[in-house]
């Protein structure tokens, strides 16, 4: 059984078809990726996944549990995890704050007394901060933990809001554009922690711009055009399909 899947997925503003029955599976285990020209509706089919907006006809599964009604919350609640095309990073908190606020679903009692500052933290929450220091870690934002969020460089911000999403412990973690903004650099570091993560047993599914990079680690990648499936498959094949050579790979702006 498939981790997530869609069927006939239909979403409509205002008589306008931005999703035209779409169905798609992201099997347990691997990089998935998503591609299209822009208002394709890459970022639309998220929110339906995600519970921030509702289909107008289809069904969606996530573990085999039909979620196609249900809360945002509910959902994460159930292993899944989510980064935004914005970056959504509490600038007023500092970096391990950041992280920790991502545990907050899992944790007994709400939010952390660490992150209101007061004298004691119960053995849980110094658990927790030994968590969020080892994420942080791996991320590469160990020696920032005490700084402010908002003194970090654009792209250690990103690795923030990925840091924070794993604190979650998703096992599909949506990801809608995380290389966006990001120099050479820092898109070959994003890379690398995808992979690792996938290697720690997390599910990921990406909309991604850059074709290198999504070509280079996913495992599979469909091509929404128009609110359609236009192909799915192997990255190699699906970068050779003419179809989306016309429609997306070789496409430009008016007036490039």
């Amino acid at each position: 059984m498939s981790l997530l899947s869609m069927e006939k997925i239909v979403k409509e503003y205002d008589g306008v078809t931005a999703l035209d029955r779409i169905s798609l599976r992201v099997e347990r285990g691997s990089i998935k990726g998503l591609i299209g020209p822009n208002g394709a509706g890459k970022s639309t089919l998220f929110h339906l996944i995600s519970g921030v907006e509702k289909p107008d006809s289809g069904k969606i599964y996530f573990k085999g549990k039909d979620i196609t009604s249900m809360a945002p919350h509910e959902i994460s609640s159930l292993g899944m995890g989510r980064t935004f095309q914005t970056l959504q990073v509490w600038g007023n908190m500092t970096v391990v704050e950041n992280i920790m606020a991502g545990m907050n679903r899992r944790l007994k009692g709400g939010l952390f007394s660490y992150g209101f500052r007061l004298p004691w933290i119960r053995r849980s929450e110094k658990e927790a901060l030994m968590e969020a220091k080892e994420i942080l870690n791996a991320m590469g934002l160990l020696g920032k933990w005490e700084s402010m969020a908002s003194q970090l460089p654009y792209g250690k911000q990103k690795l923030l809001e990925l840091g924070r999403a794993l604190a979650m412990k998703p096992d599909l973690l949506l990801l809608d554009e995380p290389a966006s903004g990001l120099t050479l650099t820092e898109m070959r570091q994003i890379s690398e922690q995808l992979l690792q993560i996938r290697r720690d047993g997390v599910t990921i599914f990406i909309v991604e711009h850059h074709m290198g990079m999504v070509m280079e680690i996913a495992d599979e990648i469909a091509v929404l055009h128009n609110g359609k499936l236009m192909v799915e498959g192997a990255p190699e094949a699906v970068k050779r399909n003419p179809e989306v050579m016309e429609a997306y790979l070789t496409r430009r702006p008016p007036n490039e």
